[in-house]
């Protein structure tokens, strides 16, 4: 154990340690399959306030509970699970998979943003089902960064934003999939994808057939409501220090259209470019990969540490090439333009 800024900070065989933590009412960000997280005790008002204050984050943006067994769902919700919801943790379960099902009594407001549903899931990691079962506790957890900017895939990513306001994290090493999990509503008669992620919309229909799509997940925009339902659906999300600008369109003319842009400015500029076009673009550019186009589940896992890396070299702005939104792209996409606050230049 180390101690930076008085926020203790454990390796992977002292997670007994942070689960005391968590249960004195403390903050400990620990590991999963998809972002560090920032954990608390869920059913602990207290402790849940402390991670809207230690992130910054607006109270009103709900919280995803974790679990780390099936029978933990009883007690967190009102009536019993339906059948799709039991078909869904038997496919997609422990995995980046949250489901949002009417709340049971006894859930802190604070925890669900003000809704009378309650987002759940069972992460594959580790790491954190160890820390839920030694804990006894559903754990609340958000991404473990500060609000607004790029999510947390390395415990150094965690120190930069949260060492000083948090009691502890445990250091996982890197994360897997490096996009939060797909948030899937089944409080309504038919079940509306409210986030993308690493369970795709299509392996979604292929298990329980219809299902609805919120318009923010494939919008242009941030939703427009007072309330939102699920986390990363209002308010600034992922954004890098610099200004970054989303290019979309034939990957010809993207590339075509992000080496126009360079010459028409003036500073240090970075590129976030796939694996195959990164030769294209000119010297005195930072261009980093973020992987293959052909894979997309090495691109998902890069994009927030590329993000963090253009912060660590101060440029002036960034250029961002788009991808297919189809499968994992979908999930991809919706990151990318939240992280550009929208600012998309379509080709």
């Amino acid at each position: 154990m180390k101690e930076i800024k008085g926020t203790k900070v454990f390796d992977a065989g002292e997670v007994e340690e942070g689960a005391k933590i968590l249960q004195k009412g403390g903050l400990v960000s620990f590991p999963t399959e998809t972002v560090y997280g920032l954990g608390a005790n869920a059913l602990d008002q207290r402790a849940v306030k402390g991670i809207f204050k230690a992130k910054g984050r607006p109270n009103d943006n709900p919280l995803i509970v974790h679990i780390n067994d099936k029978e933990d769902i009883k007690p967190l919700i009102k009536g019993d699970l339906p059948s799709i919801g039991e078909r869904l943790i038997d496919e997609f379960w422990p995995g980046p998979l949250t489901l949002v099902l009417p709340k049971g009594e006894g859930i802190p407001d604070v925890t669900t943003g003000g809704l009378d549903t309650i987002a759940l899931r069972m992460p594959d990691h580790s790491i954190a089902l160890d820390l839920i079962a030694k804990s006894g506790l559903p754990i609340a957890a958000p991404s473990a960064n500060l609000s607004g900017r790029p999510s947390p895939t390395l415990c150094s990513h965690v120190v930069e934003d949260l060492s000083g306001r948090v009691d502890a994290i445990i250091d996982g090493g890197e994360t897997g999939f490096g996009l939060e999990s797909t948030v899937l509503d089944l409080s309504r008669e038919v079940p509306i994808l409210l986030r993308p992620g690493g369970i795709t919309y299509e392996e979604l229909r292929a298990v329980i057939g219809e299902v609805e799509v919120d318009p923010v997940v494939i919008g242009k925009q941030e939703k427009d409501s007072n309330k939102a339902l699920s986390p990363g659906m209002k308010y600034r999300h992922y954004a890098p220090k610099a200004q970054a600008i989303l290019v979309e369109g034939e990957k010809d003319k993207v590339i075509d259209k992000i080496i126009e842009l360079l010459g028409d400015k003036e500073g240090k500029f970075g590129v976030m470019a796939s694996q195959q076009s990164v030769k294209n673009y000119p010297d005195g550019v930072v261009v980093k990969s973020m992987g293959s186009r052909y894979n997309l589940s090495e691109v998902g896992s890069n994009i927030f540490k590329i993000l963090r890396e253009f912060d660590q070299l101060d440029v002036d702005k960034i250029f961002i090439e788009g991808i297919s939104d189809q499968g994992l792209g979908l999930a991809i996409m919706n990151r990318l333009r939240k992280a550009t606050g929208y600012k998309i230049i379509e080709v």
